[in-house]
């Protein structure tokens, strides 16, 4: 390689540029596209930079340029495909390739520098020196060196800075940036026989000499018969399988380590469960599923994505089996989208049925070294490795060597929407792409497909296969409308109830079947309000009203997670008159107690299923009939598979259909749609039954008749009319700043700016719905983006006058990011 060599390098910090650094001729042998390197950036910073691109090119410009520091890996931890997927990107959702490096690798991959403070072994610390100031250096002086926050803690103070500034002037402290690696291999004990037992005459000796310990030539007989005289001939057992099978304790095996009979020596391990014991199994499918993946088969031959549209319980994961099958035997890797975390429970096992130890789940649950671990699997082939991964959105941007199929389930969610931080990408869009750049095939399966996917369908840019029966030609549940407001009037409402909601629970419950109950607010109610003056307790920090959480004796804001105790009288007017408005799960899963008291009731939302494990325990006892009615949020929804559900009842429909935004009324038959899918999904027709007191509703009597086409083709000529996706693109521009009038004069400045550019198709800038989060006010401003080849230029044009705007006077606080295809 040439002398004069330079690297192009990403930080994993939201800049628009790329950094050069200068590569020491020590390492320009070994540095490639794709491997970490430590750099220092600014003054005293350093991190773990990747590298972009090597060249030859000295930069212009009259500063100079800084070295890289070391070399992190000796193999790339990234693919070539993802550069290209960053790269598409970074132009499409208008971030940085800082911001979707941050995103996509695992925390412990991502080495920040950490302010290291040692003591000057050159200082001699005087008599007189200040109670703080002798204790900071006593201390480091006995450990060598110690970082900010363990300085913070050791003299119990928020910030110990002025104490180190003071001790630097004196010279007493030296500090340094170093770089900390933050995953460590997995390293576990193994027992080998010692060199020294080389020969059967060696071995023989030892266990003669071991006829007066008995315990100890015990341990060694079985040691051998499990390794050497092992029909495997193993050299090796982990130190705690040897004396979980032997019975034998730690102490005799001691013994034979210092008699040097048998040596012990870590081994670096994997931490995924990589096993799988269970008998694997993959079912026939019917003639309709069949057609399906014959359809699938074809369309996908052509290169097009496809669009599963299959009813609620028609069998599409066991057509999603079947090509997961196809691709494994050609030695490629599938990758299988969900739009929650707990949807893998469930899914997992399936998998693990048909594939065994080849499925493996990645999410953000897991901790950071398991992450790399999975990480490392993807990238590498490996002996053992995961060729099935089952993930939620993040998944997505796995380092795939040899990709050769992504299922997207339940593609309608907007869950796979990234909202905070940047990238704010849709895993769906990302997959697609994802998908043209391996040359895999792409199937985004749905009983309701978002309007988007759609409308592809309709302009031929995707192929729609659809799966209209049930499996084993279950009927679909009957779907009954209950009238709340006539409920009410003729006083037949038995708690939050109607009559027919209430019976056919009691039904269930005697025929030993089970019920879910759907209710999209957590907590015990919305808000709370005094009955005298009609106060309502608001958070400090948020534009918002507190939830009342009945289990905790406290009012929460959801968006920020300020809590205050439960009021006991009114703070304006003193009244002890406060009352409970609306109802959330916790609320009724109380009520529920009351109505049905022998019944077994649970519920599943954010608050019930905080810890690692509890949303696999709660599916588990639903699933094992240890719950007879579940009461959920969206939870409930996503795709969940139970044999002995019977009915299903919504509680509040008018809430979804009255929300203010072009895609309610998608969002509410979706909704609706997938949670009454639950019903009757084996043995026998299942009822769902909806209250609202809007009956007459056009979606709900589109969701009745199962009408997906009538309400899809209602809403085109509307979004049409009013320029809305799919015909028009969007992209938001949210601004905050601490201050009202600076975010209103801000916004003001780039709304005038964007007019000019394009017009009517700016709106705003308007405060949303919250206009105060976490003490930072917002607005938004939205822009109606045609569809056409200048899309990439608006959107750059977009990110020109934000910069514009952040540059003029008063402006350096305010916050601006633009997001496209918000949902």
């Amino acid at each position: 390689m040439s002398e004069h060599l330079y690297a192009d390098v990403i930080l994993p910090l939201p800049l628009g540029d790329l950094f050069t650094y200068r590569i020491p001729p020590a390492f320009q042998s070994t540095i490639k596209v794709g491997v970490r390197v430590v750099v220092q950036f600014g003054a005293r910073k350093f991190y773990s930079a990747l590298v972009y691109k090597l060249h030859n090119n000295m930069p212009g410009g009259s500063f100079d340029l800084k070295d890289i520091d070391a070399i992190l890996d000796q193999q790339p931890v990234i693919a070539p495909a993802q550069i290209i997927l960053w790269e598409w990107m970074v132009g499409y959702y208008c971030c940085t390739l800082g911001e979707v490096y941050k995103a996509a690798l695992p925390s412990a991959l991502k080495l920040e520098s950490q302010t290291k403070v040692s003591f000057n072994p050159n200082f001699e610390i005087p008599e007189d020196l200040p109670g703080e100031e002798e204790a900071l250096l006593l201390m480091l002086r006995g450990h060598g060196q110690a970082n900010i926050q363990s300085i913070n803690k050791f003299l119990g103070k928020k910030s110990a800075l002025p104490v180190i500034k003071l001790l630097l002037e004196k010279n007493a402290v030296l500090i340094e940036e170093k770089i900390e690696e933050n995953y460590a291999a997995k390293l576990q004990p193994f027992l080998f026989l010692h060199p020294k037992l080389g020969t059967e005459q060696a071995i023989g000796e030892a266990l003669a000499s071991l006829q007066k310990a008995k315990k100890q030539a015990q341990l060694l007989e079985f040691f051998l018969s499990e390794t050497l005289y092992h029909p495997e001939q193993k050299a090796q057992i982990a130190k705690k399988e040897l004396l979980e099978k032997s019975g034998i304790s730690e102490g005799v095996l001691r013994a034979l380590l210092d008699k040097e009979y048998l040596h012990l020596q870590e081994i670096e391990v994997g931490r995924l469960d990589l096993s799988y014991e269970g008998e694997q199994r993959i079912f026939d499918l019917s003639e309709a599923q069949n057609q399906a993946l014959a359809a699938i088969g074809e369309a996908t031959a052509q290169a097009k994505p496809v669009l599963f549209h299959g009813v609620t319980s028609s069998g599409k994961t066991e057509v999603y089996i079947k090509l997961i099958e196809e691709q494994l035997k050609q030695g490629k890797q599938v990758l299988y989208l969900v739009p929650e975390i707990g949807l893998t429970t469930q899914l997992i096992n399936r998998l693990k049925r048909a594939f065994g130890a080849q499925a493996g789940i990645y999410h953000s649950r897991f901790n950071d070294s398991e992450r790399v671990e999975i990480w490392m699997n993807t990238l590498h082939e490996r002996e053992q490795s995961f060729r099935i991964i089952v993930g939620a959105r993040s998944a997505a941007l796995l380092p795939f060597r040899n990709l050769g199929l992504i299922i997207v389930d339940e593609e309608h969610e907007n869950s796979y929407k990234q909202f905070d931080p940047s990238p704010r990408y849709n895993a769906r869009d990302v997959a697609v792409v994802l998908a043209q750049i391996h040359r895999a095939a792409v199937v985004l399966g749905s009983a309701t497909p978002s309007f988007e996917s759609y409308f592809n369908v309709k302009t031929g840019k995707y192929a729609l296969v659809e799966l209209t029966q049930r499996y084993q030609n279950i009927s679909l549940p009957e779907i009954r409308i209950a009238d709340v407001r006539q409920a009410t009037k003729r006083k037949q409402m038995k708690s939050l109830l109607t009559p027919d909601l209430f019976e056919s629970i009691e039904k269930a419950l005697q025929n030993d079947e089970q019920v879910i109950l759907f209710q999209n607010r957590r907590g015990f109610a919305p808000y709370l309000q005094c009955g005298t003056c009609g106060w309502i307790p608001k958070c400090t920090n948020c534009d918002v009203s507190l939830t009342y959480h009945k289990n905790m004796g406290a009012v929460t804001c959801h968006y920020c997670g300020h809590t205050q105790t439960m009021p006991a009288n009114c703070p304006e007017c003193h009244s002890t008159e406060i009352k409970t408005r609306g109802f959330g799960t916790e609320k009724i899963e109380e009520e529920l107690s009351i109505l049905y008291p022998d019944a077994r009731i649970a519920r599943m939302d954010m608050d019930s299923t905080r810890g690692k494990k509890a949303y696999e325990r709660l599916i588990y006892q639903f699933e094992s009939k240890q719950i007879d009615i579940l009461v959920g949020t969206q939870m409930v929804t996503k795709g969940l598979d139970f044999d002995h559900v019977s009915v299903v009842g919504i509680l509040n429909a008018d809430q979804l259909l009255n929300y203010p935004d072009f895609r309610a009324f998608e969002r509410s038959y979706q909704l609706i749609a997938q949670v009454s899918g639950r019903a009757g999904r084996k043995n026998k027709q299942g009822l769902v039954i909806i209250q609202t007191s809007q009956p007459e509703h056009p979606v709900l009597l589109d969701v009745v008749a199962n009408d997906f086409t009538r309400l899809f083709n209602i809403q085109m000529n509307e979004r049409k009319m009013f320029k809305y996706p799919p015909y028009f693109r969007l992209a938001k521009v949210v601004l905050k700043h601490k201050s009202r009038e600076r975010l209103n004069m801000g916004a003001n400045q780039l709304a005038i700016r964007l007019r000019k550019l394009f017009g009517f198709k700016v709106l705003g800038p308007e405060y949303p719905l919250v206009s105060r989060i976490q003490n930072w006010y917002q607005k938004e401003i939205w822009i109606k983006l045609e569809r056409d080849q200048k899309l990439g230029h608006s959107k750059q044009q977009i990110m020109d006058e934000i910069k514009a705007v952040r540059a003029l006077p008063n402006n350096s606080s305010l916050l601006v990011y633009a997001d496209i295809d918000p949902m």
